[in-house]
């Protein structure tokens, strides 16, 4: 009897501490859960790539242009990957509405509606200002420049960001690099080129900097944004095209038009992409919400150089697989193309400050670069 009643009080108190310790606490985590007020589990914080942005309002919402169309990978998803992302790290403390290409203008209007605070931001490539900030295509990515990693490195610690800064905020702009991507593809052709007398007269879509360098060694140049491409071929209005990363080339159906694709991307190296805010906007914003901003563009570089540098090759796959060509220039174009940019820098520098203070911060850094690329390649 007496053994008895010590079992039925030590079982009773094993009861008190079993419910204290794991039953109440499973209870109270999913009245907590079901109220949302538990911090999501780590793993479910990193989400897959594409995942969409938590439904619902958010306390600050930015109007935010794109300038590629959203559903092209990496260049265009880009824009609703941070959006997501931002959404999570704020808990909903800021968002984007973010806009297709020409919901609100053209792409060229972009940098003009940005400045004047007609909208809030777009991200884009300061490859596209130059009619409005020759010198911010040095920080876009030049041709013969320096890969991803080198132009981050001068952007960042090799003095570029200060310029950066300046050129922008000129135009009432603030702007802070959100993505990178790698070497391009030279271009699609409809023919082959096997020398610099095949390419006279070839009617080629391309845009900045390299125009210039095109257009001069021969090429019949035009601007077309990457969602007109494929129709100007297909109607026969260009010969030849270039865009950007092999993925996103194939993404957008490049191949299904011309079967020639060139490398290497002598006239793009490596790509910006940057999220352009208007400065005033900017400036309203808490200092938290500006800090999650710049926080998360920044994990948007590293992701986004990871993405580029692990998908190209299986694009270039599939394209050989369908029947695509991959060539390299010749001799005698390479030649000329670079002998050709030489020229277009140097004018390019004479005719604006913010172009000459940039080329020649880089063309510094470049130089130093150098002797850390000689002794530590293989």
């Amino acid at each position: 009897m007496r053994n008895g009643i010590i079992g039925l009080v030590i079982g009773v108190i094993v009861g008190i501490v079993l419910g204290a310790t794991v039953i109440a606490p499973r209870l109270n985590a999913q009245k907590l859960a079901a109220a949302n007020l538990l911090v999501t589990p780590v793993e479910e914080r990193h989400l897959p790539p594409g995942t969409p942005a938590p439904v619902g309002p958010v306390d600050v919402m930015l109007r935010i242009a794109s300038a590629y169309p959203t559903h092209l990978t990496q260049i265009g998803t880009l824009a609703t990957r941070v959006d997501s992302a931002l959404r999570r790290t704020s808990e909903g403390g800021i968002g984007f509405d973010v806009q297709e290409p020409g919901a609100l203008g053209g792409r060229d209007e972009l940098f003009d509606a940005v400045s004047s605070g007609a909208l809030d931001g777009a991200l884009a490539s300061p490859t596209l200002w130059g009619h409005q900030a020759p010198g911010l295509q040095v920080f876009g990515g030049v041709p013969f420049g320096p890969g991803p990693t080198e132009l981050l490195a001068w952007i960042d610690f090799g003095g570029g960001r200060a310029l950066y800064d300046q050129l922008y905020a000129k135009k009432n702009i603030r702007a802070i690099p959100c993505g990178v991507g790698s070497s391009e593809g030279a271009g699609w052709f409809k023919t082959e080129i096997k020398s610099l007398k095949d390419i006279r007269g070839l009617r080629m879509a391309v845009y900045g900097l390299p125009a210039q360098v095109l257009a001069r060694i021969g090429f019949d140049v035009t601007r077309l944004d990457g969602e007109n491409i494929l129709d100007a071929f297909e109607k026969g209005d260009i010969d030849g095209a270039e865009f950007s990363m092999p993925a996103v080339d194939f993404a957008l159906g490049l191949h299904k038009v011309a079967g020639y694709y060139y490398f290497p991307g002598w006239h793009q190296p490596a790509t910006l992409f940057d999220l352009m805010i208007n400065l005033k906007r900017w400036t309203e914003l808490p200092m938290i919400r500006r800090a999650q901003i710049e926080t998360v563009c920044g994990d948007a570089v590293r992701r986004s150089l990871a993405e580029a540098e692990a998908t190209q090759f299986n694009a270039l796959k599939t394209l050989q697989g369908a029947g695509v060509v991959i060539h390299r220039w010749p001799t005698d174009v390479m030649e000329a193309l670079a002998a050709t940019w030489r020229k277009v820098a140097r004018e390019e520098a004479l005719a604006d400050p913010g172009f000459r203070k940039a080329w020649k911060s880089l063309t510094l850094f470049r130089r130093d670069y150098e002797i850390w690329k000689e002794v530590g390649r293989l």
